[in-house]
C-alpha cells in the first residue's frame, strides 16, 4: 500500500494534525526538520500554515514537501482505523 496524506489540518507553531489513506491520523511537529535551503521559509508560521494537499503530501508555493512515508512515521498516532 502507497501511503497517502488525506486530510491535513493546522494546529499551531510547526503542528499538523494528518490523516492517512491506511487509517492512521494523530500529531506531527514538524519544527526539527524545517533544515536546508527549500525548507527555510517555512520557518516563517505565516508561511508554514500555507500548506496545501498536493501529490497525496503536504506542499507548500515555494515547492518544499515531505514524503508522505515520512510524514506516517513521525506522526504522533492518536488513532488507527482497524478493518477486520
Amino acid at each position: 500500500m502507497f501511503i497517502h496524506v488525506e486530510q491535513a489540518k493546522y494546529l499551531d507553531g510547526y503542528k499538523v494534525w494528518l490523516a492517512f489513506n491506511d487509517g492512521a491520523e494523530g500529531e506531527i511537529d514538524l519544527s526539527s526538520e524545517l533544515h536546508g535551503e527549500i525548507f527555510e521559509p517555512l520557518k516563517d508560521v505565516s508561511f508554514f500554515k500555507s500548506f496545501t494537499l498536493d501529490g497525496h503530501t503536504l506542499s507548500w508555493s515555494n515547492g518544499a514537501d515531505f514524503a508522505p512515508e515520512f510524514l506516517r512515521e513521525q506522526v504522533r498516532c492518536i488513532r488507527k482505523e482497524t478493518h477486520i
